[in-house]
């Protein structure tokens, strides 16, 4: 799956009323993008109709290394090692350096649980919609008039 980059003209933005938060976020996501390296890697895998998982690869880090956070809708997670490793290597290609990485999320996703399996952090995320914000059906109702005389 590719990248998907928006762009929105300043004469759009004439016609989207109340969508100004949406479009800084929008705005804010392609600064993030623009500015970020790959490291570390990860996959957002959808689980469920509601469910996502996000796989952030983390070898040499243990849990108490980690710092996660959700404010404002967006996702920050940070790690640092300790560096007590007095290993003298002579080659060491498994990169345990400090990392922030940002996911902005939808108002409505909340993190359901956070694990560390096998160097793989993995982030359970949900979907959880109001019930004012679910959709809604509506029948239509035919009213029969008698005109009585």
């Amino acid at each position: 799956m590719g990248s998907i980059h928006y762009s929105i003209h300043p004469q759009q933005v004439g016609n989207l009323v109340g969508f100004e938060r949406m479009i800084e976020r929008v705005n804010q996501m392609q600064t993030q993008t623009s500015n970020k390296n790959n490291y570390p890697p990860y996959n957002i895998a959808k689980t469920g109709e509601d469910t996502y998982r996000v796989e952030i690869a983390c070898a040499g880090f243990n849990e108490d290394d980690f710092d996660i956070e959700l404010k404002d809708s967006i996702l920050t997670v940070s790690a640092a090692k300790e560096d007590e490793d007095t290993t003298e290597y002579v080659f060491r290609g498994i990169a345990a350096r400090p990392f922030t990485r940002t996911f902005t999320l939808a108002e409505t996703i909340e993190v359901e649980d956070v694990t560390l399996v096998n160097g793989m952090l993995e982030i359970s995320l949900v979907n959880v919609i109001p019930e004012e914000q679910r959709p809604k059906k509506f029948s239509v109702n035919s009213q029969k008039t008698l005109l009585q005389e």
